[in-house]
């Protein structure tokens, strides 16, 4: 079995053709050892994996070649680049910052700096790292950082230039390592994948390229990873099941049934996707992404922003051709809205099921809309026009009148015998029309006509909760239920008994003022007093008026007067003493006969 080695380190680039979206930096670097202008000291910085510390290793070989091609490439015959190729070039040093950060470490690599090149012209160190060194060790580096010795060049790398000091920085030329697109990740993981004779399709190599965000190291692992997972024969389905990455089917099916207004199937598909464990805030960063996406579809022009294999934009290009871009500016704004409220959400999914429910009536297609509506108990059919609303009729029946049950009178005082006459409007309710009240059905009068005993009885009916409310507020309790129900209110505050054992022992005092309820309770001193009322009255009144289920009560804070404090108890001795003697005149003749010291 031969010793296997990871693609990470399998194809390293080794030389500035090779080397993978850093063209510019390339570039640079190459120019600058054509014509001889090396400076002694550089520092790459940029994101992980990106290609900082190969960089720097090509730069040390090439510098170093005896025979450079005309590309400025190393020649890999001369004794500086078979030493480098078989790890051991003296000519190229590598420091761990993150390991060797002390300023012993540093003084002896300024004592090695010191040393000549055996072979070759540079002495190249390499730190690592760098933004790891403590303050004393940076400052130890300084002066050999600005005054090396000719032979001597300095290449820092870090991922936090941010950490580095500004004396450090202004000594160094800075080159600044960018994220390696999608694309250039695919066309080089197709490569290594035709060498390795791995067969796998352009969708699992976007899905890889995704998920490495731009580190190409981190694309080589995981393309290990798949390969060690799925074998020489690479399907779409496995990668994103070992990666777990969220298929792109699930946003292609959720957009679907958005435009459908079927907000259903979307609920059942979230309820699906949490089944398998992803998180749910990344559900919705999908599909924010996808409606991006569809957005750069649907917009000529923006293609190049679009990184996605052909099959894929194909997809998304029909589907952003069925939205409308109003659509898809809601779409985001319910979305990006949807993640910003996730972490101070109470109930997370239930957050996320309603950012759905709204997405599913963006369309129109269902009857419940975004914007609120008035409640409306039912439709109020104007009085001039009666006749669409017609009344039940009742033949049977004749005109209700009021009447009430009198005593029989003499027959002399008896009226004689008349026909019952309705009651005009002007006789029964004169100010009736004239008082519309709102948000309350009322019955019109037909021809003129009054309104019955039967409907004004029905017209009551129609609001007993009005009834209650007005009776429960009218209702006020006696001084014996607020005494006895301040215990309750004492006892809810069980868990924080300091200010439960102040309102038990509490004085309290009830009395009515222009129909409201006043309980007055008393402490011992200002401070409490001031605490209560800044801190916990509205909370204590709210509470009480519950337990009491009456809103007219008022709770007030007092300070029992001097009086009513607890008579002060000696202590110190000479308290004692004094107190002894002012209870009782004979002790006190007594101390002044005998010329006693109480102190």
């Amino acid at each position: 079995m031969s010793q296997y080695i990871v693609s990470a380190r399998k194809y390293r680039p080794d030389s500035f053709g090779t080397l993978i979206g850093q063209d510019n930096i390339a570039r640079t670097l190459s120019n600058s050892i054509k014509r001889g202008q090396l400076a002694h000291a550089y520092l790459f910085c940029g994101p992980r994996g990106v290609g900082k510390t190969t960089t720097a290793r090509i730069f040390a070989k090439m510098i170093n070649c005896a025979d450079p091609g005309p590309d400025m490439q190393p020649c890999g015959h001369c004794e500086s680049c078979i030493s480098f190729q078989e790890g051991r070039s003296y000519c190229i040093h590598e420091l761990d910052a993150a390991s060797n950060n002390s300023v012993d470490d540093i003084k002896t690599l300024m004592e090695q700096v010191q040393v000549p090149p055996q072979v070759g012209r540079y002495s190249v160190y390499i730190i690592d790292e760098v933004h790891m060194l403590s303050q004393a060790a940076f400052n130890a580096f300084l002066k050999t950082l600005e005054e090396p010795p000719a032979h001597a060049i300095f290449i820092l790398a870090t991922t936090e230039k941010h950490k580095i000091l500004p004396t450090i920085l202004s000594r160094c030329q800075t080159y600044d390592f960018n994220r390696i697109t999608v694309g250039d990740i695919v066309r080089n993981l197709r490569d290594i994948a035709a060498k390795e004779q791995v067969s796998i399709d352009d969708e699992s190599l976007h899905v890889i390229a995704s998920k490495a965000d731009g580190a190409m190291r981190d694309a080589l692992t995981i393309f290990d990873q798949t390969v060690a997972f799925c074998g020489t024969d690479v399907h779409y389905e496995d990668v994103i099941r070992n990666l777990n990455v969220l298929d792109y089917e699930y946003s292609f099916s959720m957009v679907d049934h958005f435009l459908a207004g079927e907000y259903g199937p979307a609920l059942r598909i979230f309820d699906e996707v949490l089944a398998k464990g992803f998180n749910a805030l990344h559900f919705v960063a999908a599909l924010s992404a996808h409606f991006r996406d569809l957005v750069v579809a649907r917009t000529a022009g923006l293609e190049a922003l679009l990184e996605l294999p052909d099959s894929l934009k194909h997809r998304y290009q029909e589907q952003a051709a069925r939205c409308s871009l109003q659509f898809l500016y809601d779409a985001l704004n319910v979305t990006t809205a949807c993640e910003a409220g996730y972490k101070g959400a109470v109930n997370p999914r239930l957050h996320i099921e309603f950012a759905l429910m709204r997405l599913s009536f963006l369309t129109g297609q269902t009857e419940v809309s975004l914007q609120p509506k008035p409640v409306q108990a039912a439709p109020v059919k104007p009085a001039a026009a009666p006749a669409a609303r017609p009344a039940p009729v009742r033949p049977a029946e004749p005109q209700p009148v009021v009447q009430q049950p009198v005593t029989p009178k003499p027959a002399a005082e008896q009226p004689a015998p008349t026909a019952p006459v309705p009651a005009t409007p002007a006789e029964s309710q004169p100010a009736a029309p004239a008082q519309p009240v709102p948000e309350r059905k009322r019955r019109v009068p037909k021809n003129g006509s009054s309104l019955s005993m039967n409907a004004l009885m029905e017209e009551k009916e129609a609001t007993p909760a009005e009834a209650v409310l007005q009776a429960a507020e009218a209702a006020l309790p006696d001084d014996g239920t607020v005494l006895s129900k301040w215990k309750d209110l004492a006892a809810l505050y069980a868990s924080r008994p300091r200010l439960a054992s102040t309102l038990t022992t509490a004085q309290v005092e009830v009395a009515e003022e222009d129909g409201v309820k006043k309980v007055n309770f008393f402490v011992t001193n200002d401070s409490q007093k001031q605490w209560i009322e800044e801190k916990m009255l509205r909370e204590l009144e709210n509470n009480f008026r519950k337990i009491l289920a009456c809103p007219k009560v008022h709770i007030l804070v007092s300070v029992l007067p001097d009086t009513e404090l607890k008579e002060k108890v000696p202590y110190m001795p000479e308290e004692k003493a004094k107190d002894l003697m002012d209870k009782n005149p004979e002790v006190r003749e007594f101390v002044a006969a005998l010329g006693l010291d109480t102190k």
